[in-house]
């Protein structure tokens, strides 16, 4: 592309010589009465100081980069170097950089899509949207320009529902913000995704605090206090469970780098890839999100209160009576379930096993008129006084408690 220069970018070269310039492969300094004008390419030029602004027009494409860089990006450094990250900066001298992002330069984000463009000044431009709506007719998705509205498109998802977890990969479709510049876009990304840009830059710079499970529970007070008594001393597969129930990729898109404890990994798979914790140790398996998670996070811990007191009670033994593919069917349905695939089974398709009228049918087969699977109570035995059993000292888990109120008057903020 043919970048132009303009007055006020000659001005700022002219003043950031005097201490020197050496960016992207550009170099300027001051030889007495005119400047030293120099690229990684090989090309240098020495010029009277009246002559600095045809020589800039030279090298225009590093002169507009060199100023873009220090001049209108952000300079905090995480936001400046998520936005070089973005037009992979670090991989092409800025002539061929220049020529990928006048047709534009794509990467993703989670289930953020963002274009990075270049104007003949040099300046950045952004095109933020679903990764789904990658292809779609911009006459189809709703225009914005304010970065504060992606508060609003982060909170339901595309049924409505509410998304209590930000990293999620239920992000809503059918919007874009067509023309943000650097700042706005930085800001966009951190609503949809808080924090997860200064985490993923403090972990390129090896200065990612990680909080494991023991550190995290440790920490817990109120009605989350009751998930420190979960650990007692029996080694930790509960915290696998948790990890496989709410850090899988299909369910989280940060990449899960807290383990159980500082020298215990999990041992459950968050995705196909697998990471090294520092200090050498057993392979941790996080998941493959472009962002590190660094501590169980709220969804997990408030999940893991409830399994607290579910954990508590004592196995019993229960006796059913299905044929091999009503067992198979169970199992299937509580797969669907687990995998979010209900919605996808269509009515017609009685072949699969968590089809609803399949399961329909096994309800009215095999369910009595109080709901019990094969007309087995989950209490079998009856108190003294008439009442149903207790649960081993666990409060009845379909009473809800004042605990139980508080935590769902949280979940709804």
């Amino acid at each position: 592309m043919n970048a132009q220069v303009d007055p006020a970018q000659v001005e700022a070269v002219a003043e950031a010589a005097a201490d020197g310039i050496e960016f992207d492969g550009f170099a300027v300094e001051t030889e007495g009465d005119g400047y030293v004008l120099a690229t990684d390419e090989g090309s240098k030029r020495v010029v009277h100081g009246d002559d600095l602004s045809d020589a800039a027009a030279d090298y225009a494409a590093h002169v507009t980069n060199w100023y873009f860089w220090h001049a209108e990006a952000p300079q905090a450094d995480e936001r400046w170097a998520f936005l070089r990250w973005l037009e992979r900066a670090g991989d092409e001298r800025v002539p061929d950089r220049y020529d990928a992002l006048e047709a534009g330069v794509t990467r993703e984000w989670g289930q953020l899509r963002i274009t990075a463009t270049v104007d003949d000044t040099g300046s950045r431009r952004y095109d933020l949207r679903h990764v789904d709506d990658a292809d779609s007719d911009p006459a189809d998705l709703a225009d914005h320009d304010d970065p504060l509205d992606a508060r609003e498109i982060t909170k339901h998802d595309d049924r409505g529902r509410y998304r209590p977890l930000k990293t999620a990969p239920t992000l809503q479709t059918g919007w874009r913000f067509p023309d943000l510049g650097p700042a706005d876009l930085a800001t966009a990304v951190e609503y949809v995704y808080p924090a997860t840009v200064a985490n993923w830059y403090r972990e390129r710079e090896g200065d990612l605090d990680i909080s494991h499970w023991r550190d995290t529970v440790d920490r817990q007070t109120g009605i989350y206090g009751v998930v420190r008594t979960w650990d007692r001393g029996e080694g930790y597969e509960h915290v696998n469970w948790v990890a496989e129930a709410c850090c899988d990729d299909s369910q989280c898109l940060k990449r899960r780098e807290w383990q159980y404890d500082e020298e215990t990994d999990l041992d459950v798979d968050g995705g196909a890839s697998s990471t090294h914790r520092d200090g050498g140790g057993e392979t941790a398996s996080g998941g493959d999100g472009e962002f590190p998670c660094r501590e169980p996070c709220s969804v997990v811990i408030s999940a893991a209160r409830r399994w607290t007191k579910l954990e508590g009670e004592q196995s019993r033994t229960y006796e059913f009576e299905l044929t091999p593919s009503e067992k198979e069917q169970v199992e299937e349905i509580v797969d669907a379930v687990a995998d979010g695939r209900t919605e996808a089974i269509r009515e017609a398709d009685v072949k699969d096993d968590a089809n609803r009228y399949r399961a329909r049918f096994l309800r009215a087969k095999r369910f009595d008129d109080e709901g019990n699977l094969s007309g087995v109570p989950t209490d079998p035995d009856e108190g003294d006084d008439g009442t149903e059993g207790g649960t081993d000292g666990v409060e009845d888990a379909d009473e809800p408690s004042a605990d139980d109120a508080e935590e769902d008057e949280e979940a709804s903020e």
